[in-house]
């Protein structure tokens, strides 16, 4: 029975860790604490809000109102200047009233369905912004991936530079080489060096904006697992379809139109007559010198019509109608613009994809080429000092140009799945 708990206990342990050690466990914690994230989800509350008051507008509308007066009156003289009596009074008066907006000129119905559209806008930008976090997470992920091999690569490439510094002189004390061979392998360090330094420097950045957008401290990168699956479309053409419907700043653009369309309405809602009825009780106490108690019911029927203010409800209407042309031509230009960029992603896909089978291509190469003039001229045949150092920054070029392959064509994959929309946290998976 202990076996099977212990085994029980390493499983969940080991489940885990890998768990921390892939992507979809850091996108899952930059969607739950990214600060961006976080502020798109208050603007999404806020307009569910706005909902609501615009609800408000086609509900009944109570008042209760109450208020107690005691007045003292002093110094008083009749006609014939003798003197009165001071006197005291209490009043007190209650009231309550309901009123209800009978018609406003379709304003309240214009106003619901832009508050419905504005939540829909509000849920589309908070989509929006976890797409940009996701696809910032990964960017940093497969950076983090790319910069630390890259780290490595220079700390091999100092390595096997300082071993040749040290072989060269050796080989200087035997007369196998010249000075000058041993000044390139020297000089060849001192530019490892740098090159080591740089590699550093920008490790350090990226484990900065990793954090950043994570907020979750940069994992050792050998631990990483970089396999990750995203489901794309086959074609250009699918990509496109696809785009047209599920494109989110598309989707944006149409609703502010739909938006600029419902605050026309309203503007021209405000020349409309409205009608309201009210509904009103109430009670007062000492109401008079002759009347000691009173109680009222009231109904009132109220028609407006605004006729003229000033021309400001004409200018209003121009300035909504002009706003509703804008956002017409701002459509149309979105979906050209959503057009061009799927376009682009897609070339982006499929170039990042033909660079790197070419970099695996040239890394192999490169391997091949070093270990045969390394071997080579370890064993003192016809290779040259520069000939070697040639071979070895050809060697540490495709390394790194390889890696950096990698890192672009998976966040490649991750700017078109935006663009044709369907990008999100549950699209990610693992093999």
């Amino acid at each position: 029975m202990n076996k099977i708990w212990i085994f029980i206990f390493f499983f969940i342990l080991f489940s885990n860790l890998n768990a921390e050690e892939n992507l979809v466990y850091f996108i899952d914690k930059a969607i739950k604490n990214n600060l961006q994230l976080n502020a798109e989800r208050k603007n999404l509350k806020s307009a569910e809000q706005n909902k609501k008051i615009s609800r408000s507008e086609f509900l009944p509308n109570v008042t209760l109102s109450g208020d107690q007066t005691s007045t003292t009156s002093r110094n008083r003289t009749n006609q014939s200047g003798a003197s009165l009596s001071d006197t005291n009074s209490d009043s007190e008066n209650k009231s309550i009233s309901l009123e209800q907006k009978i018609f406003s000129g379709f304003k309240g119905i214009n106003t619901f369905k832009k508050s419905e559209l504005e939540t829909q806008k509000a849920r589309l930008q908070l989509k929006k912004a976890e797409q940009q976090t996701i696809i910032d997470t990964a960017f940093v992920f497969y950076d983090l991936i790319y910069k630390s091999n890259n780290e490595k690569f220079n700390i091999s490439n100092v390595n096997l530079f300082e071993r040749q510094v040290e072989s060269d002189n050796a080989r200087v004390q035997k007369g196998e080489i010249t000075l000058t061979d041993l000044a390139q392998s020297e000089s060849s360090l001192a530019r490892a060096n740098a090159d080591l330094i740089k590699a550093e420097t920008e490790l350090m950045s990226t484990k900065t904006n990793f954090k950043r957008v994570t907020r979750e401290n940069a994992p050792n990168f050998e631990n990483l697992n970089e396999k990750t699956i995203i489901d794309l479309p086959n074609s250009l053409n699918a990509a496109l379809k696809s785009s047209k419907i599920n494109n989110l700043s598309l989707q944006i653009s149409k609703l502010d139109y739909e938006i600029s369309v419902k605050k026309l309405n309203i503007e021209k809602s405000r020349l409309s007559p409205t009608a309201s009825i009210e509904v009103s009780k109430s009670k007062n106490k000492d109401f008079s010198s002759t009347i000691d108690e009173k109680n009222d019911e009231s109904v009132k029927a109220t028609i407006t019509w605004p006729i003229l203010k000033g021309g400001e409800n004409i200018s209003s209407i121009k300035k909504s109608s002009l706003e509703k042309q804008r956002a017409q031509l701002i459509l149309q230009d979105m979906k050209d613009k959503v057009t061009t960029e799927t376009s682009n992603s897609w070339s982006n896909y499929q170039s990042s994809k033909s660079v790197l089978d070419a970099t695996r291509a040239q890394l192999k190469a490169a391997e091949i080429a070093n270990e045969g003039i390394t071997l080579e001229y370890d064993s003192g045949n016809t290779r040259t000092t520069l000939e070697v150092i040639q071979s070895r920054s050809l060697l540490l070029e495709a390394r790194i140009a390889y890696a950096k392959a990698q890192r672009d064509f998976m966040v490649s994959q991750f700017e078109l799945a935006k663009q044709i929309g369907t990008l999100s946290q549950k699209s990610v998976k693992l093999p």
